[in-house]
This record gives C-alpha cells, structure tokens and sequence, in this order.
C-alpha cells in the first residue's frame, strides 16, 4: 500500500511518516518538492498511483491570513479543490485536515459534526471552503482537529519554552476554551480511521479541555519536571480584550469526538498526558 502525505516538513507530516503501520510505503515531499497549488505538480506526484493521499499542507497562519486572505485561500481551499477533484479522477481516496476555527466559539457544548460552521475570520473561512471540496467526494475523509502540537514543530508549545527562557512573566489569554491535541496522537488516529475506510467529516483531539491559559501553566509545570527548563515563571492569566490579535478567535471550540472514538475503540488521552509524553520525547532528543 502507498501512501502520500503532502506538506512533508510540517509536525503533522512527520508524526504521520512516524506512525505509519506496517505495509505502507509512505512519500512526503516537502513544500518545494510538491506544490499543492500547482495542479501540474499535483498530477505528476499522483502518476506513483497511491492508495491513499493524506493532506498535512495548510497555510496556518491564523493573524496573518486576515492580511494575506488569497494566499490563504489558495492553499486552504483553491488547492484543495483541486488536490480533490485529482483524486477523484483517479479514484484515490483522500484525507484532509480542517479545524475547530470553522465554528464561531458561541456554543455551551462541544460542536458536533453536524453543527452548522461559522468561521469569525479568514483563515476558518479558507479552511471551512477547503473542507466542504474534499467532504464532497464520497469516499473522502475529513478530519476537524484543533491546537496541534509535536516535537520540533513551530507551535504553542515552542512558543510558551521559548518565553519561558527569555522572559520573567508571561501573560496568556485565559477565556479561550478548546483541547491541545498531540500531532502524534492524531497521526495515529488517522491511520487507524483510513485503515477502516473511514468517510465523511469526523472530529478528533486528545481528551479534556483547556484554555491557553491552562495550557501554558502545563508546559511550564511539564518541561520542569522534564528537566527542560530550571526556572519557574510567573504567568498571569489575561481577557482576549488585553491581547488583541487581527484575527477573532473563537472563545469556546471544544469538538464532540463521541462518533470519532466509537471508531477507535476508547478516548483518546487526556491532553495533559500527551503533553508529558511529547517534552520527554523534545528532553531527550535534546540529550540524545
């Protein structure tokens, strides 16, 4: 079986690559190895004829796209029509990726597949697009996600150890409610669902809930115990209104992963252990 995973530098990529199961040839060429916005480069990456194609490029620029909404829009959906209809034609099946920020953040409970999108700003519009192109095709999968995170990757995470080694406080929003998602956990969830032939649109993250807040007050408490960092900083939890960013963010995008975990068995894990797992993986690396 072969398998092409786009976006092939990226932290979703890579733990993908890392995840793949026994059997699967896996391709991932990077960004300027494969141009998803290129449809003649799309054409020639498909003549490999593989059995499954797993979209991990997306521009994730979330405050940047409100300046930059066509190189957003590009990536996000104009590619992903086509990177579709490509595989339609050839009839291989194709996974793609979207995002919490399709729904504005208004719900009292975690959004189910089904609930209608409402994205607050560029980037969940660009996504939003993308994924009703790939849904489209019948035996498409799509994969709604949210704060991903892995080792090596530019993230939350490398942001918050970053800050914590070159400042003395940090402050962090605290009424942004979602659920940090491990990219390893995810690329296994994502082999374990295109194994089962797996369609339509589907929500996954790791368990529990968080606030960037929350978030931030793990990483640091996690890399001590880790041995990654020596210090304790203070961080101070703040409004959304004392850290005003281009792009609106929705204040609540916890996705419902009943009809997802049902598929695999059990619940994902608990963020938090996830988390652990990834600064042991980032400590040792850096002392391997």
């Amino acid at each position: 079986m072969k398998a092409l995973i786009t976006g092939g530098r990226g932290q979703l990529a890579r733990a993908l690559r890392a995840a793949a199961p026994d059997g699967w040839q896996v391709v991932a060429p990077t960004r300027q190895e494969l141009d998803i916005c290129d449809p003649v480069a799309i054409g020639r990456a498909l003549q490999g004829a593989p059995d499954l194609v797993i979209n991990a490029a997306a521009y994730t620029a979330v405050d940047r796209a409100e300046s930059e909404p066509d190189a957003a829009g590009r990536v996000n959906a104009e590619a992903v029509a086509a990177l579709a209809d490509a595989c339609r034609e050839r009839t291989i099946r194709l996974v793609h990726y979207s995002t919490d920020f399709i729904f504005d953040g208004r719900s009292g409970s975690p959004y189910r597949p089904g609930d209608v999108p409402a994205p607050l700003g560029v980037y969940g519009r660009t996504k939003l697009t993308g994924e009703q192109a790939a849904a489209g095709v019948l035996d498409n999968l799509v994969i709604r996600t949210a704060w991903v995170y892995g080792a090596g990757g530019s993230n939350f995470v490398a942001t918050v150890l970053r800050l914590l080694r070159e400042r003395d406080e940090l402050r962090i929003v605290a009424d942004q409610v979602g659920t940090p998602t491990h990219a390893a956990s995810l690329a296994r969830a994502t082999w374990q669902l295109a194994g089962q032939d797996a369609r339509g649109v589907l929500h996954f993250t790791d368990a529990g809930v968080a606030s960037w807040y929350d978030f931030a007050v793990a990483i640091q408490e996690e890399a001590l115990a880790a041995g990654l960092t020596e210090r304790t900083v203070p961080i101070v939890p703040i409004a959304t209104a004392d850290y005003p960013t281009p792009a609106r963010r929705p204040a609540y995008s916890v996705l419902d992963k009943a009809e997802t975990w049902d598929r695999l068995g059990g619940p994902a894990r608990h963020w938090r252990a996830e988390l652990r797992a990834m600064l042991a993986q980032l400590h040792e690396s850096s002392n391997g």
